[in-house]
């Protein structure tokens, strides 16, 4: 009975389930750990220049700078944990407690006790899962690339059950990561177990579970990493970077693209196309190709597009089988310390893609840093315009073990029964697929038809956080759901960052409120401005700004609630903020100017008659009531229904000690469309919204359509 189960589940495969397992910890903490640690050091750099007295203690997110401290720490001695494969590394059964480490911090992460998972188990999961690499390369080598694929798979499919919102953070979800975590330890045993009794049958120096990895492949683990959670292995990401909107379509491309390699016909394949060139020349052609992908990804902006960054998934999900080589029985390994700098290598890259995005927020040292501000504050304002540069840099040093690796083609049959291997894996993939094209459909919108009102509102959702960082989409959710409203215009939208969880926000929301949605990128194809609505929608397109700051536009969407259409532009303006000594807020508003001037032009361009009919203008204005520009508004013959209203109630910004109006509702006047409501949702009931999920609040108005 033993020798049949061993015949049906062998020892290899055995070690594919377990590592695929616990490389899906790995990856949904380090996923959480980016944005957590990014959402904190913003709140701690928030805390010593408030008054103690005036922060609202209902408002959560605010840590002070000691605790981030240590916890930055806490990230640092769990990643160096890995070290001990460098010093133990030879004891086999170092791979049991390493995987039980990782099993138990994924659990800590999910039985945090608040609406967000805990740091310290994700420390702890991060740390023990860079420790189970560096012994999977030494002693399990060919679990490897099966494990990543498997796991960024799996991940993959969790995000679209959860609409990009990785499930596994809900309380619900603590039942099922206590079963995967018991799961994991015990199989983990079992496993080295049944190793150990493997291991009496005579070594050779061929033995293909001994890896060695060198220090290009350390480097290609951390530029692969990236890659994978950055853009190629995010479905919404490469939506917004193709700028298509094919989310269903993409989720199962990604996924059949990702899991492909784990086909031995499909490596095969590949191994004889690349044979086709020089061995010195293999790698380059491999680069230069996906490079090409990627280019047209980001650069077409069409449904080739889309399949181009697909086929750039497919090349990089290729590379996992070249992160190592096979080891000699004396040879000395270094792979723990390569594994190391995997780690850093991401670290480098994760910055290098904040600053793609956060070049306009970066501001100059105060004393005694000052000597720096010629210099750094400069060159991290120069990464404006680099995130495709970043990616392909990353490109580059994830091929660069196929460049230098000429003696020998990674892609091995690998497993045997080789041809039954390939029809279980078609199987799979088509099962997978499958799943992922039900959990990622489109959901029913309800849609109001010819309505005798329509509730207009517009909302900055600070990317998903509030004032201290606190991430929170399922609050503004119920803000919106709150305020009762047909279409909401929304500023500050992320459809995949890193920083923010990889979650694509209006997708998100539309699909929690049951909504139409359509987002316009402004800043490298994933940072924007978006409408959601729940009146149909039949046009939207958009306009860059002029914007010597943060990039920002102008994005037009039409609603029919009934035979006439309603146009909303939507917009977010240049904020006056000094961040460098060089720079007044003289010139800010004067950037300000020429941006609501363009708006005013294009607006004008689409009605050269002058005819308007039923418009709204709505956004962040980032400028006071009282300022030259809202006056110009004003002057144009925009109606601001919020104009009689006191300043504390028709405030939309609300910070500690802080508030003001920054956002505004502008609609022009006609006969059937007429606004007879306004307001800010600022009077929250607690048991429904039990804190300020952003920094601004919803402005609405409603305006009689009959």
């Amino acid at each position: 009975m033993i020798k049949r189960l061993r015949s049906i589940f062998p020892l290899d495969l055995m070690y594919i389930v377990e590592a695929s397992v616990v490389m899906l910890f790995f990856v949904q903490a380090l996923r959480y750990a980016i944005g957590a640690m990014y959402a904190r050091i913003g709140s701690a750099s928030i805390y010593p220049a408030l008054d103690p007295a005036l922060i609202d203690p209902t408002l959560p997110g605010l840590i002070d700078p000691a605790t981030v401290t240590g916890e930055l720490s806490l990230f640092a001695y769990m990643i160096a944990l890995t070290l001990v494969a460098f010093l133990l590394g030879r004891w086999h059964v170092l791979i049991v407690p390493a995987a039980g480490l990782a099993a138990i911090g994924r659990y800590v992460m999910a039985a945090g006790g608040g609406t967000l998972p805990d740091v310290t188990g994700a420390a702890l999961t991060i740390g023990a899962g860079f420790l189970y690499i560096a012994l999977l390369v030494r002693h399990r080598a060919i679990a490897l690339p099966y494990a990543f694929i498997f796991a960024i798979s799996a991940d993959q499919l969790y995000r679209a059950w959860g609409d990009t919102l990785d499930p596994s953070w809900s309380p619900r979800y603590l039942d099922i990561q206590l079963i995967l975590t018991a799961f994991v330890v015990i199989f983990a045993i079992i496993t080295f177990i049944r190793a150990r009794s493997a291991s009496a049958t005579k070594a050779t120096d061929a033995n293909p579970h001994h890896g060695l990895m060198t220090f290009w492949g350390g480097v290609a683990l951390g530029a692969l990493l990236f890659l994978q959670f950055s853009l190629l292995a995010l479905p919404n990401a490469i939506g917004g970077r193709s700028g298509t909107n094919l989310y269903t379509l993409i989720v199962p491309a990604v996924l059949i693209a990702t899991l492909l390699p784990i086909i031995p016909a499909v490596r095969m394949q590949a191994r004889r196309f690349i044979s086709l060139f020089d061995s010195g020349l293999r790698g380059w052609v491999w680069m230069l190709m996906t490079m090409l992908f990627i280019v047209i990804g980001t650069r077409l902006g069409t449904i080739i597009a889309a399949l181009s960054l697909v086929a750039a998934q497919f090349m990089v999900s290729m590379m996992w089988w070249w992160l190592y080589r096979p080891r000699a029985r004396k040879e000395r390994d270094f792979s723990a310390l390569w594994v190391l700098v995997g780690a850093l290598v991401f670290i480098v890259f994760g910055v290098f893609d904040i600053f793609t995005y956060e070049y306009a927020y970066v501001r100059d040292f105060a004393p005694p840093l000052e000597a720096l501000n010629p210099v750094v504050p400069s060159l991290l304002r120069g990464f404006r315009g680099l995130g495709l540069a970043v990616i392909l840099l990353a490109v580059f040093l994830s091929i660069l073990p196929m460049v230098f690796m000429q003696k020998r083609i990674a892609w091995a049959p690998g497993l045997a029964p080789r041809y039954a291997l390939s029809i279980l894996g078609v199987a799979l993939i088509a099962v997978v697929s499958t799943a992922s094209v039900y959990f990622s459909r489109p959901p029913v919108v309800t849609a109001v038809i010819e309505p005798q009102v329509a509730r207009i509102g517009t909302y900055n959702i600070h990317a998903g956080f509030n004032e201290f960082f606190y991430f929170d989409l399922e609050m503004i959710a119920r803000t919106i759901e709150f305020s009762g409203a047909n279409v909401v215009l929304l500023q500050e939208v992320e459809a995949g960052r890193m920083t923010s969880f990889g979650v694509d926000q209006a997708l998100w929301l539309s699909r929690r409120l049951g909504m139409d949605a359509r987002f316009f990128p402004t800043n490298e194809g994933l940072q924007g401005l978006a409408v959601i609505s729940n009146i149909p929608i039949v046009f939207d397109d958009g306009v860059l700004l002029t914007s010597p700051g943060s990039q920002t536009g102008l994005q037009r969407v039409q609603v029919l609630p009934d035979d006439n259409v309603i146009t909303l532009y939507n917009t977010w303006l240049e904020p006056l903020l000094e961040t460098s000594a060089t720079q007044s807020i003289a010139e800010l508003e004067a950037a300000q100017d020429r941006q609501l001037t363009e708006v005013i032009a294009t607006i004008a361009g689409h009605y050269p008659d002058g005819r308007r009919g039923r418009l709204v203008i709505g956004g962040t204005f980032n400028n006071i009531p009282d300022s030259d520009l809202i006056r110009r508004m004003a002057a144009l013959g925009f109606d601001d229904p919020f104009a009689d209203q006191q300043p504390e109630l028709a405030a939309t910004f609300s910070r500690t000690g802080v508030q003001a109006r920054l956002d505004y509702v502008w609609t022009t006047v006609a006969n059937n469309f007429q606004v007879v409501e306004s307001g800010v949702i600022n009077d929250f009931s607690r048991q429904i919204i039990p804190h300020q999920p952003s920094d601004h609040l919803l402005a609405m108005v409603v305006v009689r359509l009959r």
